[in-house]
């Protein structure tokens, strides 16, 4: 049995960083790796993904050109090479984190599948390790559907997606919300023919209704066909790929695809971790029960990123690992229920999002203050002839702080983040009226947007 101070279950986001604070506060730490070290961030979603947006994004405005007074021949998708730069991107960042780790002094890096033998003892192989503090960050993969007939036709994920090196004739991305409306826009502007199946009665149906109805709008422009209301998928092999039954109110009662994509949600990764000679307890979907400092109910066993359920993002992953270093290292006190989570969808435009969507926010039953402004009035936009989308900020009326925002717009990723700031800081809504943005910036509206904020009465 080999003793260790700590053992780090997993090299996604959180892992890798929480090995590094360890080892810097003299620990010997194992760090086990039963597949690639970077997690699905780096391997197979972020990097791979954004990467392949930004090639799609590259042919969309060359195919534009003239709108800018630029002339080009015909615009041609490379997409073996589209391919090898996004599998570059992903092998340079991947190089970097393991020759990281490998270098570091105090780790023992581990490749292999990790199961617990029973309370604080870990096997990697036909090896058993034992350590004081265990910290899963075991992530997640793709959920397969039980829908009729899914396993009897060929189906790809979003693994399989980023590994594509040519472009198919007809996706169709059964799930409509954010894996699948990224993959499908990029698709289209590859070339494919793509249609968008989804269960619910509008996409993405956890954001406000203009919000979803504006984002299906971009995609119907570009040519992506969308259905919802799809009550009854279901698949059958077909001479022509795979025939998805879709059963809506209106169009085709079936979609034949050469390619399907299964973006209906993600499951963790802990079914095969012998959690339960462990003690460690899950809730009904697999996620390990945390409480607000990440520990699990067995003492000494932390669970971090996407294995807990307490975020399902990159950022949040890291932030996990932030709030237990800052707990056991720095003697703060810091917890999950403190954080406010910002995200993003990146169609293109991008949405970005936080805190209360308009509707949570008049589901409360207090007095809120909304405001919203057309991309067509931002001058950043116009200048850069991409004015699809809005912008938009919840309030509460009586505190007077934000409770939340949408930015579907150019750059709205990145200047969501003044106003994730702002709540952070707990400042009121004055706060950011009086800020005084770059011009010309997409950020630079946000003054005006909060000074128009008024009264709305809840539905």
């Amino acid at each position: 049995m080999r003793r260790f101070d700590a053992i780090i279950v997993g090299a996604g986001q959180a892992g890798p960083p929480l090995a590094g604070r360890l080892t810097a506060a003299g620990m010997s730490v194992a760090l086990i790796e039963r597949k690639l070290i970077g997690g699905t961030c780096v391997n197979t979603g972020c990097m791979p993904t954004k990467t392949l947006v930004a090639s799609a994004y590259a042919a969309h405005l060359a195919r534009r050109a003239t709108e800018f007074g630029i002339r080009t021949g015909d615009v041609v998708v490379d997409m073996p090479a589209v391919a090898a730069r996004a599998r570059k991107v992903v092998t340079d960042a991947r190089t970097g984190n393991e020759t990281w780790l490998e270098g570091m002094a105090g780790l023992t890096l581990l490749r292999g599948h990790a199961r617990f033998t029973g309370p604080g003892t870990i096997a990697v192989d036909d090896e058993i390790l034992t350590a004081p503090r265990i910290f899963l960050n075991v992530g997640g993969r793709a959920s397969i559907p039980d829908m009729t007939g899914v396993g009897d036709v060929p189906h790809l994920d979003n693994t399989d997606m980023v590994a594509l090196d040519a472009v198919p004739e007809h996706l169709v991305v059964v799930g409509g919300s954010y894996v699948g409306l990224e993959f499908a826009q990029m698709y289209r502007r590859f070339g494919a023919a793509v249609t968008v199946v989804e269960r619910g009665e509008r996409l993405i149906a956890h954001e406000d209704a203009d919000v979803s109805d504006a984002v299906r709008e971009i995609l119907e422009d570009e040519g992506v066909v969308v259905r919802t209301g799809a009550n009854c998928i279901a698949f059958a092999a077909h001479e022509a790929g795979v025939a998805v039954s879709v059963d809506c109110a209106a169009g085709d009662p079936v979609v034949v695809g050469s390619h399907v994509l299964l973006a209906v949600g993600r499951r963790p990764n802990t079914d095969d971790l012998g959690l339960d000679l462990a003690g460690i307890t899950t809730d009904a979907k697999g996620y390990v029960l945390v409480d607000d400092l990440l520990q699990t109910d067995v003492p000494g066993v932390w669970a971090l990123g996407d294995c807990n359920g307490r975020g399902a993002f990159t950022h949040t992953a890291y932030n996990d690992f932030e709030i237990v270093a800052a707990n056991l290292l720095d003697g703060d006190e810091r917890s999950v229920s403190q954080r406010l989570v910002g995200y993003a969808l990146y169609t293109d435009p991008p949405l970005g999002r936080v805190g209360m969507t308009q509707t949570e926010a008049e589901k409360t039953g207090r007095p809120i203050l909304v405001s919203k402004r057309l991309m067509t009035r931002v001058g950043r936009a116009i200048e850069k002839g991409e004015t699809r989308g809005f912008m938009k900020i919840v309030a509460d009326a009586e505190t007077q702080r934000i409770l939340g925002a949408a930015i579907l717009g150019v750059g709205g990723d990145e200047a969501i983040h003044g106003i994730l700031d702002m709540m952070t800081a707990d400042q009121p809504v004055s706060a950011l009226r009086w800020a005084v943005p770059i011009h010309p910036t997409v950020s630079e509206l946000i003054p005006t947007l909060v000074s128009d904020l008024a009264p709305v009465t809840p539905r």
